[in-house]
């Protein structure tokens, strides 16, 4: 009896992608991958068509009943009011794992790095990726970065598990929670605490400007690395770059039921139809999604067979290096050669087991006690150009009482009053911080306040509650 093949939803994208995932496909059906594909339109014709964020309803139906999306890269139109697809995605469908494997293939694939075998995995839906943004005043706009405990547990359960399934030594984390101590110290300390439950995993944390100089002078010291999802982003991108081509990596965007699989790659419309893009990328995902639904031997079999493509030097022309390649090959003959390899294994290069690779099962996060919450003061953010900061500091005082009183003044987060420097340059947006002098205030103060403000003609463009929690400020303190 025939095996029962896995349903999963497939885009041929834009660009390169029609190209590639033929490609891709080919070697899928010739090395046996037991998968039926439901092909759905994505991209530059459904944006143009109206549909901003690139999708038709008709697909998410096949996205939701499959629950694994082999997915070409995408063009997104410029201009204002397009969506990007893959944020959607990740988010409509709770993807909250991104994880992209960066290995060098030296001496095979040029690099300066030829020891590196490094992974990241990166929060996918959180941080300023939450894209919540506003114009506050005519010099001033803001972006959001939310991040959450259980996003926070989430993705750094995941690198531990990940670590421990892949048989990996050491688990990284890059924060930068000497400057947002709440943000960023949050994900640290979830990390911490998490770490504690994996003790045959090593485990240490970098800050992340000088982890990034690392990742890129010495990435052959990492072994796993998990962080927020925009310093993810870019250091991935990096990391990819360094080991050797960023045509040559795949990536992963896994949820508790869907799965999205992934070249970390654009769609490159300048190299359409030309059949010279490389579709490893690609491949590469496709090999980490047979791995997901379970048919990790046939991932195997392609990915040794590239290998042995690879040693053979049979390029394609972003990695062919006249006198160390011996072919240079287009998109489909590359495909055809990985094809001719199946059921060799490389010589040199390392050659990963699979055979045995099961889809990680994590438990689901849950909701911690509610914390004893106190509202004791409020952060009030005014348009403002009428004079120097200690006009306004004297000016708001007089809208003060016992109950609220302000307490300080800063702009773009540094303290300007009482006791500022006249050699800080203001804007036009400044946050007046008033405390109550209450272990907890009354909101109707908080309302009464805002109604005196506006009363004596100021501008309030945004207000930001001030809570304790268990008696801890939940609020940062001041630059100044």
């Amino acid at each position: 009896m025939a095996e029962q093949k896995t349903p999963i939803t497939v885009a041929y994208g834009d660009g390169i992608g029609p190209s590639i995932m033929q490609a891709t496909l080919d070697v899928l059906d010739a090395a046996g991958a037991q998968i039926a594909p439901e092909t759905i339109e994505i991209g530059e014709k459904v944006y143009l068509s109206g549909q901003t964020n690139g999708i038709e309803a008709s697909a998410w139906e096949s996205l939701r009943r499959t629950k694994v999306f082999l997915k070409a890269p995408i063009t997104t139109p410029q201009g204002g009011g397009y969506k990007s697809l893959n944020v959607s995605m990740r988010k409509a469908l709770g993807l909250y794992a991104n994880v992209r494997p960066c290995i060098a293939y030296a001496p095979f694939v040029d690099t300066k790095h030829p020891e590196m075998d490094m992974v990241i995995v990166r929060e996918n839906e959180e941080d300023l990726y939450a894209g919540i943004e506003h114009r506050q005043t005519e010099e001033v706009y803001q972006c959001l970065k939310l991040i959450t405990r259980p996003g926070c547990e989430r993705i750094v359960r995941y690198a531990f598990e990940y670590a421990k399934a892949q048989k990996r030594k050491r688990v990284t984390c890059f924060v930068k929670d000497n400057i947002m101590k709440l943000t960023d110290g949050l994900f640290h300390s979830v990390f911490k605490d998490i770490a504690s439950e994996y003790p045959d995993i090593q485990h240490d944390s970098m800050i992340v400007d000088i982890g990034a100089a690392r990742v890129a002078d010495t990435p052959e010291d990492f072994d796993v690395i998990v962080m927020p999802n925009l310093y993810g982003d870019i250091i991935s991108d990096v990391a990819a770059q360094i080991a050797g081509s960023v045509g040559m990596a795949g990536s992963a965007n896994i949820g508790e039921s869907c799965a999205m699989f992934e070249a970390i790659h654009g769609s490159a419309p300048d190299l359409a139809g030309q059949d010279i893009a490389n579709p490893s990328g690609l491949l590469h995902g496709a090999i980490q999604m047979l791995v997901h639904i379970g048919q990790g031997d046939v991932a195997e079999k392609i990915h040794h067979a590239w290998l042995v493509a690879l040693e053979e030097g049979l390029h394609t022309a972003d990695i062919y290096k006249e006198g160390a390649s011996a072919q240079k090959l287009g998109t489909e003959d590359f495909a055809k050669a990985v094809i001719s390899k199946l059921g060799q294994s490389p010589s040199k290069l390392k050659a990963p087991s699979y055979a045995d690779a099961k889809p990680l099962s994590l438990p689901s996060v849950g909701h911690k006690t509610p914390c004893k919450k106190e509202l004791v003061g409020i952060d009030i953010f005014l348009q403002w150009q009428g004079g120097t900061p200690a006009d306004l500091g004297e000016a708001l005082k007089l809208t003060s009482n016992e109950e609220l009183a302000l307490k300080l003044i800063t702009n773009r987060g540094v303290k300007v009053w009482p006791e500022g420097f006249e050699e800080t340059y203001c804007v036009d947006h400044w946050r007046c911080r008033f405390m109550s002098s209450k272990d907890e205030l009354d909101f109707a103060e908080v309302l009464s306040l805002q109604i005196r403000l506006n009363s004596a003609g100021y501008d309030v463009v945004k207000t930001e509650n001030l809570y304790n929690f268990n008696g801890e400020p939940g609020y940062a303190a001041v630059h100044g």
